[in-house]
């Protein structure tokens, strides 16, 4: 599927994104933009806000019925232990094989229920590629999509939410 019509808005779309995300943590948002120089380090990767590390990673969720993954880039907070360890690691051939690093799921994405603190593990994959991230399973909606899968027809329809939200 290369476009749709949407049905937020009315319009056709040329292409329907298989990947979204937010270019910072929910909490960097909050931050005063006066603030933000003092207060913050964000990279395209990482983010450090006053006493609080993240990494971007991606949530992939199984596509069943096309072309797969969807992929939501999103942020986890981690203990500043695991966060200096995964900076020291960063470049490090074989990095993949340490062990995932426990957080907190840091972006809100357009679910009906908050998505903000979500327990979350972070698997470090090769030099060049994000982690991978998995949550704990519940009863949220995006725990049973990652567990089950999703169809293209809620993948236009989670793209919809995310691009009238401007995520």
């Amino acid at each position: 599927m290369t476009g749709f019509d949407c049905t937020t808005c009315g319009q056709y779309h040329s292409e329907l994104p298989m990947c979204l995300g937010a270019p910072a943590p929910a909490l960097w948002y909050s931050i005063p933009d006066a603030e933000k120089a003092n207060r913050t380090e964000l990279s395209s990767d990482q983010c450090i806000i006053d006493d609080h590390f993240f990494v971007l990673g991606r949530i992939m969720l199984p596509v069943i019925d096309g072309d797969g993954p969807f992929v939501w880039l999103a942020w986890v907070s981690l203990s500043e232990k695991n966060f200096l360890r995964s900076q020291e690691l960063w470049n490090t051939e074989g990095r993949e094989t340490e062990p995932a690093y426990f957080g907190w799921l840091q972006s809100d994405l357009p679910y009906g229920s908050s998505t903000l603190g979500l327990k979350a593990s972070v698997q470090t994959m090769p030099a060049g590629e994000r982690p991978v991230i998995t949550l704990e399973d519940s009863d949220h909606p995006l725990a049973i999509e990652l567990n089950k899968g999703i169809s293209m027809q809620r993948v236009q329809k989670i793209v919809e939410a995310a691009v009238h939200s401007h995520l």
